[in-house]
């Protein structure tokens, strides 16, 4: 019984503190624990990562779409005729080539 009291003043807490203290503790363990045991899990990683690039995606058709439409939703016919210039440079370009090396070989 001597020790009892000695160690309950020593710490200056009743036998009841120490034991909620201890209930505490394990309460903000389990839910750590539980936390934890969401961060790793492999289905939540997945859900996060599919959320993370739909998002990614989302942003990116939305810079599309301002760039082909104005605030008003207008074709923004400058921008239409670059990429179809460029289209039509690339298609050229690549036929010229075809039909130069189509040539080389006969």
């Amino acid at each position: 019984m001597a020790i009892q009291a000695s160690e309950a003043s020593l710490t200056g807490r009743s036998k009841s503190e120490v034991e909620a203290d201890l209930g505490a503790n394990r309460d903000r363990l389990a839910a750590s624990v539980s936390e934890l045991i969401d961060v790793v899990h492999p289905k939540r990683i997945k859900e996060r990562t599919v959320g993370r690039i739909k998002a990614e995606l989302q942003a990116r058709l939305d810079d599309v779409r301002a760039y082909f439409f104005n605030a008003r939703g207008d074709l923004r016919t400058d921008h239409v005729v670059k990429i179809a210039s460029v289209a039509a440079g690339t298609l050229t370009a690549v036929l010229t080539l075809r039909a130069l090396l189509a040539r080389r070989k006969r």
